[in-house]
C-alpha cells in the first residue's frame, strides 16, 4: 500500500519518497468484535525507518457506541513517538467520521 501526500505539510517524515508512504502488510489476529492485529514494514532506504511494527486495533463496547484504540509495538527507532501517534491519529478520526 502507498500513501500520497498531496499537502507535504501532512506528513512531514516520509518514509519511502518526497510524498509517498509505501509499506507492505498482513493481517495476523482477527478476533470479530474485539480485536485485529497486523504487521507492517514501511520501504525506505533509511535504516532507522525499517523494520517490522504490530498494530494492535482494540474494540470495546461503551455507552456511546464502540471506543477504538490502536497500539503500536516495534515503531522503527527513526520514529519519533509523537510522530508515529500523530500519523495514527488522523486513520482513528476519519473511521469515527465515518461511522457517525
Amino acid at each position: 500500500m502507498s500513501l500520497t501526500y498531496q499537502n507535504p505539510e501532512d506528513s512531514q517524515h516520509r518514509k519511502t519518497s518526497q510524498d509517498t508512504d509505501t509499506f507492505q502488510g498482513r493481517f495476523v489476529e482477527l478476533v470479530p468484535f474485539d480485536e485485529i492485529v497486523w504487521f507492517v514494514e514501511f520501504e525506505s532506504q533509511e535504516p532507522g525507518l525499517t523494520g517490522e511494527m504490530r498494530i494492535t486495533w482494540s474494540l470495546a463496547d461503551v455507552e456511546e457506541g464502540t471506543d477504538v484504540n490502536a497500539l503500536c509495538d516495534g515503531v522503527s527507532e527513526g520514529i519519533r513517538h509523537e510522530d508515529n501517534e500523530a500519523g495514527c491519529r488522523p486513520s482513528l478520526q476519519k473511521l469515527a467520521a465515518l461511522l457517525e
